[in-house]
């Protein structure tokens, strides 16, 4: 029997996430741990579109993870955590997310795409201008710098080339100039 076929058996050919029984049709979600019946479900077009395309989203559509959402189903559970946590500033999906429990080895897979990662929670390095820096970059001193312990001025418009980006302090970058290693402040330096 082939994958679909299973997949029409399991769910009643009826989408595993909203119910429609039209334009059915196998999605794996990516990086499954492992392939088979439980690594896939049975997703309409509608469902399907949304979530690869997340710009088409329409977050009333996914109100039906409501019930779906206890699936047994891993691929089910795993692309409802997905979905409720791309939608979760709406409000109503962070209350379904707050009750939602998943295995250890499911929400693994779940958040192995990035999804549940909070950007609010990364370090971000921002010029004097309001550009993210990334290590190697290459940044101009916007004003002089006096290197305590060195004895020098760091002169304005002094090129430092291959930043690294200290990762516990986002107003802090390293580089050398005139050969001494130095801890800069993000504030002093624009983005080349």
């Amino acid at each position: 029997m082939s994958t679909v076929k299973e997949l029409q058996n399991r769910s009643g050919s009826i989408c595993e996430l909203c119910g429609a029984s039209e334009n059915l049709s196998m999605y794996n979600p990516p990086k499954a741990p492992n392939i088979g019946l439980d690594a896939s479900l049975l997703g309409c077009n509608t469902c399907i579109t949304q979530i690869e395309k997340p710009e088409t989203m329409d977050a009333n559509h996914w109100r039906c993870l409501n019930d779906s959402m206890w699936s047994q189903v891993p691929a089910v559970q795993v692309t409802a955590w997905r979905i409720l946590t791309r939608l979760r500033a709406e409000g109503w999906p962070q209350d379904l997310l707050d009750m939602l429990y998943l295995e250890d080895e499911i929400l693994a897979w779940a958040k192995a795409t990035g999804e549940g990662d909070d950007e609010n929670d990364v370090l971000k390095h921002i010029d004097a201008n309001g550009a993210l820096l990334k290590a190697g970059d290459n940044v101009v001193l916007i004003k002089d710098l006096n290197v305590k312990g060195a004895n020098f001025t760091a002169k304005r418009g002094t090129a430092v080339r291959n930043i690294s980006l200290v990762h516990d302090n986002e107003e802090h970058i390293e580089g050398k100039v005139s050969g001494q290693h130095i801890v800069i402040l993000t504030k002093y330096v624009k983005k080349s």
